[in-house]
């Protein structure tokens, strides 16, 4: 064993230090050297990257880095937690290396498996939380409950994965390899880390390295991938690929399964010819509203479908109980814009869609189950769709509007649902303020909060300076209530972009 130094490319006189114990970390294109206080790795690529590889990875360090978290002073630190962003690139007798600084504590297992410690340490690839293998009281494979988290982690788990997409986007960026090898997550702090950042594909000046990781290449990559590179047919990926992935990253942390992965047969053929038809050019996505021949999980789980419900049950479990929002976009991204790029969901209308589907939610009535929350189903009687338990209470339901014009108030497709101590927020009194990664700590600050007192729900208003009870026609001052009731009219916010709300109550 023993230490070495590397020297940066970029910034002369600079050095890294790392330990060669002479057995490094493999990864699929590198060897990673921890650095002796272990706060970040060199990473070396097994093979001679070019002049443009070089050119690349110098902007991802430079260019990219200052444009990501030095610019934006508001989101920065932000991005800083979510990317494991390369910082230096190196070179040690002409092999080529990058410096990425070391995971969070909380990406590694503190226990790992339930019954063992096999994974205890290890990183926390977010293919542990994708499968109901590892999460079924009846599997050997079961993750311990301290790793696992509730149902509704996993909406801002998704949400920040969302959100990540959407920044290299805007910049113009492909991550070119996105899946859950490369995002890390973990559930208990709802948190997710972005890595691999090394490979992002440059459109028109950087091709990808690689076509991606098996189940989350995009059916068009898979079709084309026996054509040349310089075929105009072929088809690499791209921005549009990188979207295909998100969509099945986002129905498989919800939903515990594959969105293609089903029983679809298609003669004897070579198992790889076989992968490539099922994920590629006859790529069916498993709950096809028209189409059910792929609707069985035969090929995944074989006999022991039962041991692995609800998941493996698309009556009790459909994507449906995802809410309207998401099953519109799952419809996007898995029916019409399978096989046509041009039609998925982009990763904005993936994080809107996951945050205004949190304003849905309902705890379960029953304290074990094992997800806790569920999303409201617009239905008369309100149930869990995990474990069945009717919800015990009545449900006050907020729909908002905006003034169009003076006077004239229109519908917005976007609502929330009340429970017991539920609280509300600038974005939801006014349309203006946008729930992204911006937000100021004072947007962030509760306004009020909706409390079942006394057989009756009640809204306590903390912060709304101009809130007025419409039915009745009088202001609700900052410290005072209304109830809720069935019809009852508010109006949240005289400022530009202010809602009104129209409340129903449900499940009585």
């Amino acid at each position: 064993m023993s230490t070495k130094t590397v020297s940066s490319i970029i910034n002369p006189g600079k050095s890294y230090q790392f330990v060669d114990n002479g057995e490094p970390m493999r990864g699929g294109m590198k060897d990673v050297f921890f650095s002796p206080d272990k706060s970040y790795v060199v990473a070396f690529y097994r093979d001679t990257q070019d002049f443009n590889s070089k050119e690349r990875l110098k902007k991802i360090v430079t260019q990219y880095f200052e444009a990501f978290f030095l610019r934006d002073k508001t989101s920065g630190d932000f991005y800083k937690e979510l990317y494991s962003w390369p910082t230096d690139v190196v070179e040690l007798d002409k092999k080529v290396g990058i410096i990425v600084p070391c995971y969070n504590r909380n990406f590694f297992f503190k226990k790992g498996y339930a019954t063992n410690d096999l994974l205890k340490g290890k990183e926390k690839e977010g293919k542990w939380f994708a499968s109901a293998k590892f999460r079924v009281n009846q599997s050997k494979s079961k993750l311990d409950e301290a790793e696992l988290g509730n149902w509704l982690s996993y909406f801002q788990v998704c949400v920040n994965i969302a959100r990540g997409v959407k920044r290299l986007h805007s910049a113009g960026l492909a991550h070119s390899d996105l899946s859950y090898k490369n995002v890390l997550i973990d559930p208990v702090s709802k948190t997710a880390a972005i890595i691999d950042i090394d490979g992002l594909v440059v459109p028109g000046l950087f091709p990808p390295d690689v076509i991606g990781t098996a189940d989350f290449i995009a059916p068009e990559v898979l079709a084309t991938k026996h054509l040349n590179k310089t075929d105009p047919n072929r088809k690499l990926p791209n921005r549009l690929t990188d979207l295909h992935a998100l969509a099945v990253l986002i129905y498989m942390y919800l939903l515990y399964r594959h969105p293609l992965r089903g029983g679809n047969y298609f003669g004897a053929m070579e198992t790889e010819k076989e992968e490539d038809l099922l994920m590629g050019e006859k790529a069916l996505f498993i709950e096809h509203p028209t189409d059910k021949s792929n609707r069985n999980f035969k090929r995944e789980y074989g006999d022991n479908i039962e041991k692995f419900k609800p998941w493996t049950d698309l009556n009790k479990t459909p994507y449906t109980i995802t809410g309207p929002y998401l099953k519109e976009l799952f419809d996007q991204a898995f029916v019409t814009g399978l096989h046509n790029p041009n039609n998925r969901p982009t990763a904005d209308a993936w994080e809107q869609a996951l945050i205004k589907t949190n304003d849905l939610k309902l705890q379960c009535s029953n304290a074990k189950c094992d997800q806790k929350w569920f999303i409201y189903n617009n239905t008369k009687n309100t149930n869990c769709p995990f474990c069945g338990t009717k919800y015990s209470h009545s449900i006050p339901v907020l729909d908002f509007f905006y003034q169009f014009r003076p006077n004239v108030w229109k519908p917005e497709n976007q609502r929330l649902v009340i429970y017991n101590n539920s609280t509300l927020h600038q974005w939801h009194a006014n349309r203006n303020v946008i729930r992204n990664e911006r937000l100021t700590d004072a947007d962030k600050a509760r306004l009020g909060y909706f409390s079942f007192h006394n057989g009756k729900w009640i809204f306590v208003n903390e912060k709304l300076t101009s809130m007025k009870d419409v039915s009745e026609d009088k202001q609700i001052p900052i410290g005072s209530m209304v109830e809720i009731t069935d019809g009852k009219k508010l109006l949240l916010s005289k400022e530009d972009g202010g809602r009104v709300v129209i409340i129903s109550i449900a499940n009585q």
